[in-house]
């Protein structure tokens, strides 16, 4: 079958002077200039201005990032940690792997992030940490997190591993909590090529833990002061995320720039558009389309040789790895309903006007509707 709108388009990330930098690359390799080098550094104060945050720490993926963020908040046995039902696997597998509770509130059906309404009742004195995704690249309304989170005396964490440069009120994604937790996966808005990761933190304190959990517990060399990981970004995943890190917000308005195209163009079709809060903005990892004909709705599209997806066709409380934890179907209806009717269409920075037209062209036909 021919592929006549793709997901991904590498090449593009990289530009006119990709020659240049695996030059670079290669100097590292033949160096062995490999792991916590100047170019770990660079990206790291980078990222950090980006974000205008205190502290960047690269690491080796953003489950990763999940992981160390509440080993340096000693979240563990017995406490308990709130998060959203319609989430990636790694959000709630992190809570499991310290040892902690998950505790799920269902998605907001029209924003399709945390109910945050939900949120206040689900705490309980052994409530450590609210945790929010901020879900295909729209950010989360913090305020009331924020807020509920100092008068519970709880920490906020974010899983902000799918967006990269959106904001509520101003302030980016990711640096509102104590810590804030990304994946550079090479899906992501900024991608790395393999799989990268970072947590982001004002407390200086807390960015020390973090730089000797993700070093084996080193404080120094041989001197094991903590039980840690081996979670380092290393240098040649760096060099490509501070390549690509001063594009990232002409990517992300181009990405805006073609989801209101999608908007415009399948707006009185049956099909409902995640609502992005007040507030935040949306840098639209995924373009999502919530539909009852989704299965038949892809199944026609892959055929026109467009190459949607469905993201997380199953909630995480009906994962099987979540057994234990006893939740059951029905528990997070709001979850289950955009698992059974969701679907991505694809969106890059780089796709033209006849590929967008070509992906809303298939989708009028799909409902016998013309232009």
């Amino acid at each position: 079958m021919i592929l006549n709108v793709a997901r991904y388009n590498y090449p593009e990330q990289f530009g006119p002077s990709f020659d240049r930098l695996m030059e670079n690359i290669g100097t590292q390799i033949l160096e062995g200039r490999y792991i916590l080098t100047d170019e770990v550094k660079q990206f790291e104060s980078a990222f950090a201005g980006y974000l205008d945050t205190g502290h960047t720490i690269g690491l080796n993926s953003g489950t990763d990032a999940l992981i160390i963020a509440m080993m340096a908040l000693g979240i563990g046995l017995g406490d308990e940690v709130i998060t959203q039902a319609n989430t990636f696997y790694a959000t709630v597998a992190a809570i499991c792997f310290v040892g902690a509770t998950p505790v799920l509130v269902d998605a907001n059906p029209h924003t399709f992030l945390m109910n945050v309404a939900q949120v206040e009742h689900a705490i309980t004195p052994n409530t450590r940490a609210i945790l929010p995704a901020h879900i295909y690249g729209a950010c989360t309304p913090m305020d009331a997190l924020l807020r509920l989170s100092q008068l519970q005396s709880v920490y906020l964490l974010e899983d902000a591993a799918q967006c990269h440069g959106a904001s509520f009120e101003g302030k980016r994604a990711g640096t509102f909590g104590e810590i804030g937790c990304f994946s550079f996966h090479p899906s992501k808005n900024l991608a790395a090529a393999g799989d990268a990761g970072a947590c982001v933190t004002d407390s200086a304190v807390l960015a020390d833990k973090i730089r000797v959990i993700r070093g084996l517990g080193q404080g120094r060399p041989n001197e094991h002061v903590a039980l840690g990981l081996n979670s380092k970004l290393d240098s040649i995943q760096a060099t490509i995320l501070t390549w690509k890190l001063v594009l990232l917000d002409a990517w992300n308005e181009s990405r805006q720039q073609i989801a209101a195209n999608y908007r415009e163009q399948l707006t009185g079709l049956p099909v409902v558009f995640q609502e992005t809060p007040a507030g935040s903005t949306h840098v639209y990892h995924l373009f999502q389309i919530k539909t009852d004909a989704r299965d038949n709705l892809l199944d026609h599209l892959i055929q026109a040789g467009i190459d949607a997806v469905v993201r997380y066709p199953q909630p995480i409380h009906l994962q099987p790895a979540f057994k234990a934890q006893g939740w059951n179907r029905g528990q997070f209806p709001v979850a289950e309903d955009l698992a059974a009717t969701t679907l991505c269409l694809p969106i890059r920075p780089d796709m033209s006007e006849t590929e967008i037209n070509t992906v809303c062209g298939a989708i009028r036909s799909f409902y016998g509707a013309g232009r």
